[in-house]
């Protein structure tokens, strides 16, 4: 119960000064971050959760199954069809690029890593989170093209990113011998085929029953939002049942259920912006405190020298080469390469790895994720609101055709403001 406790009173502390930090460039993940590296296991020792506890992996895969789905509903996939240049070039070219380029630094770096090892922790890293700096989804000065093209990039990555880690966390597991027996191949075609189908299967039909019953006048209030988030977890159990990846099959529902129930999205958004902050808080302070703190005292030059490399030059060069020849400014692209910050799903796949594989290549890759998440949610939040100021400034003076300030259609972001 001290844990609980805690939680609440950060929660309720932060609370109480949150108009004003959000004027600031402190936000939640910093201070919740912060919070449990204090009050963990290398502070004040109040939050002594294991590694290992049920507790911590029910409250990451709850708030990952919860992310996935709502990032997948708020996209809409037939208006972004109509604006897809940068989203695209994004996350067809600099995705893959950076899962390259990361995997060659860590293999490079790292020299008891196998290349699909170093490989795993490239895409462990390759998701980003935009809502972590939170001024560049959410400053109205900054045009929306750019606001847009980060938000959906960080709404597709992350589920996108799963069955790729999926896919390398089987191949890895084998190699060490930590799935002995298992065909890494099947496994990963199961846990990927399945969480598609389950997933599509889901979403479209309960996307389709929740809209003709809600026509008809049979579904009342809340229940409209809890229905939607009884499909995630539909979706999610069911894949998992059988064999199939949960998060893969949450994601996959999202994207049906908004084809088909895109009037009731906007519901699923309203529900889940505070549910959604209150888990992602909860997280983050579990992440300081289990995660984080044990490993402050594991830093390597090797380790120190891939976190600046992975939310530098790993992510800021396949941005750049992606964005060649947008016509946009090279701020720009230096802005968008720079604000790729490594978060929820990043968390969850360190967790994964730290379940799934022993010994050192498990210690390897997990501290090398935890150090650049850790890293990333302080230097992505401080630098979000001085730079965004300043690009808007620079941009409000540039031709009304500068390709910045084309009018696209804006979606939801992760958090609203």
């Amino acid at each position: 119960m001290t844990e609980l406790v805690i939680v609440a009173l950060v929660v309720f502390a932060f609370a109480m000064v949150s108009r004003k930090l959000a004027l600031s460039p402190v936000t939640a993940p910093m201070v919740f971050t912060a919070a449990g590296i204090l009050l963990g296991v290398v502070g004040a020792q109040w939050f002594q959760l294991d590694l290992k506890s049920e507790v911590v992996s029910i409250l990451v895969e709850a708030t990952l199954v919860l992310v996935l789905f709502t990032d997948a509903v708020r996209i809409d996939l037939r208006a972004l069809r109509k604006q897809i240049f940068l989203p695209l070039r994004l996350l067809g070219i600099g995705l893959p690029l950076t899962i390259a380029l990361g995997a060659v630094a860590a293999w490079a770096l790292f020299g008891e890593l196998t290349f699909i090892e170093a490989a795993l922790i490239a895409a462990i890293l390759a998701p980003t989170d935009a809502a972590l700096g939170q001024a560049v989804v959410s400053d109205k000065r900054l045009p929306v093209r750019i606001r847009q093209a980060l938000n959906v990039e960080s709404g597709l990555n992350d589920g996108i990113m799963v069955p790729v880690v999926t896919v390398f966390l089987a191949i890895a597991a084998t190699e060490t011998g930590a799935a002995a027996g298992q065909s890494w191949g099947l496994f990963a075609a199961q846990q990927i085929g399945f969480g598609i189908i389950f997933g599509a299967l889901v979403g479209l039909l309960g996307g389709w029953l929740l809209s003709r019953a809600s026509s008809a006048g049979f579904v009342d209030g809340i229940y409209r939002q809890l229905a939607t988030i009884a499909i995630a977890v539909a979706a999610y159990a069911s894949a998992g049942a059988l064999g199939g990846n949960g998060f893969i099959a949450a994601f996959v529902a999202g994207l049906a259920f908004s084809e088909v129930a895109r009037d009731h999205c906007e519901d699923v958004q309203d529900f889940t912006e505070d549910e959604g902050e209150l888990l992602s808080s909860i997280t983050f302070l579990v992440f300081g405190a289990v995660l984080a703190a044990p490993i402050l005292t594991a830093l390597t030059w090797q380790i120190a020298l891939y976190v600046v490399l992975s939310l530098t030059v790993v992510r800021m060069v396949p941005v750049l080469l992606a964005m060649a020849w947008s016509g946009t400014r090279f701020e720009t692209r230096l802005f968008i390469g720079w604000f790729g910050p490594r978060g929820l799903a990043s968390i969850l796949f360190a967790l994964l790895v730290f379940d799934e594989l022993s010994g050192s290549v498990a210690d390897t890759v997990f501290s090398v994720a935890v150090w650049t998440i850790l890293v990333s949610v302080f230097a992505h939040g401080a630098t979000a609101s001085p730079w965004t100021a300043r690009l808007a400034r620079r941009l409000s003076s540039a031709p009304a055709s500068a390709p910045e300030l084309k009018h696209v259609q804006e979606m939801p972001a992760r958090r609203r403001f």
